[in-house]
């Protein structure tokens, strides 16, 4: 007598779902968009050439220039004590700039050169740092003979400045660029950076930052 048994059909593997398809698209979808804003913001900063040797009088009445930044990345403005425009502005942001990265401590500097020399004093200097609560162990106010600070500005920041060369009483006359500028260990400019813009005066923390670590 025979027995007609038949045997079940091997269960077959239900096909992953839509959802699951698109949960998955998504995830990757996000490590792609995140390494690749990683490797955008870490990108070598660009060179801009090297700055030549100067010494000016630091606030302290200490002369101060690039010997005593050497192996130090720092960040560099241009202001005059008493304008009364732009200046307050800009320094307070670099005064933001200095809390922003206290984390870095003395392995970056700042450093402000004074446009009105004649006028900045090394006293009036330590007064207006004062004001803006400048850490004397980071943040420079630099004064010094006019054109040779003009030549530095100039030739080798490549920023703007100039007055009335007939009345240097002439404040309204006196002119200076408003960027933020970036500068390496060795001396070499690193970025330029508009201080009216906020996006600006973010990406030159990022890339401050990212100078710092890198070594340069």
């Amino acid at each position: 007598m025979s027995t007609d048994a038949s045997t079940p059909p091997a269960a077959t593997p239900s096909p992953p779902s839509a959802t699951r398809f698109l949960w998955v698209a998504l995830a990757c979808a996000v490590c792609f968009i995140t390494l690749g804003v990683g490797l955008l913001r870490s990108k070598p900063l660009e060179r801009y050439g090297q700055l030549p040797a100067f010494t000016f009088t630091r606030q302290d009445g200490k002369p101060f220039g690039r010997e005593q930044l050497a192996g130090r990345p720092y960040v560099a403005n241009f202001i005059f004590t008493r304008c009364p425009t732009i200046c307050p502005v800009f320094t307070q942001k670099m005064a933001r700039f200095q809390k922003q990265t206290e984390g870095l401590g003395e392995e970056l500097a700042l450093v402000s050169f004074s446009v009105d020399p004649d006028y900045d004093t090394p006293e009036r200097l330590t007064a207006y740092a004062a004001k803006h609560g400048a850490d004397p162990a980071r943040w420079s106010f630099l004064t010094g003979d006019y054109h040779q600070l003009k030549d530095i500005i100039v030739g080798g920041f490549k920023m703007a400045m100039g007055r009335n060369e007939e009345d240097p009483q002439d404040i309204p006359n006196i002119f200076h660029g408003s960027h933020f500028v970036l500068v390496d260990r060795t001396g070499e400019i690193r970025g330029y950076y508009n201080s009216e813009h906020d996006d600006e005066v973010e990406r030159l923390l990022r890339e401050t930052r990212q100078l710092v670590r890198s070594g340069e």
